[in-house]
């Protein structure tokens, strides 16, 4: 994937909005949560190198195979189909 040819001005200000996007609580929670995930593979003995948590399906996949809504796009997705520990209905 090409590196985005943006200005200054407008990398300064995507550098704000993507800071903004990676604190809130959800995308935190998300992180956090793969981090337990990651470690707890890696000391259960999986190979989890190259892959990354689906927060979807509750497993580990390809970079690739984890973007795009597993080929049916970003725009169908909705924020309510990932789900991390904290969020689990009990």
């Amino acid at each position: 994937m090409a590196k985005q040819k943006l200005s200054i001005k407008a990398k300064a200000a995507k550098a704000r909005r993507d800071l903004k996007a990676a604190k809130t609580p959800a995308r935190r929670a998300k992180k956090a949560e793969n981090q337990r995930k990651r470690r707890a593979a890696k000391k259960a003995g999986k190979n989890v190198k190259g892959k990354d948590f689906d927060h979807k399906d509750r497993k580990f996949k390809s970079v690739k195979a984890n973007r795009g809504n597993d080929g049916k796009g970003t725009k169908r997705e909705g924020k309510k189909k990932y789900r991390t520990t904290k969020s689990k209905k009990k």
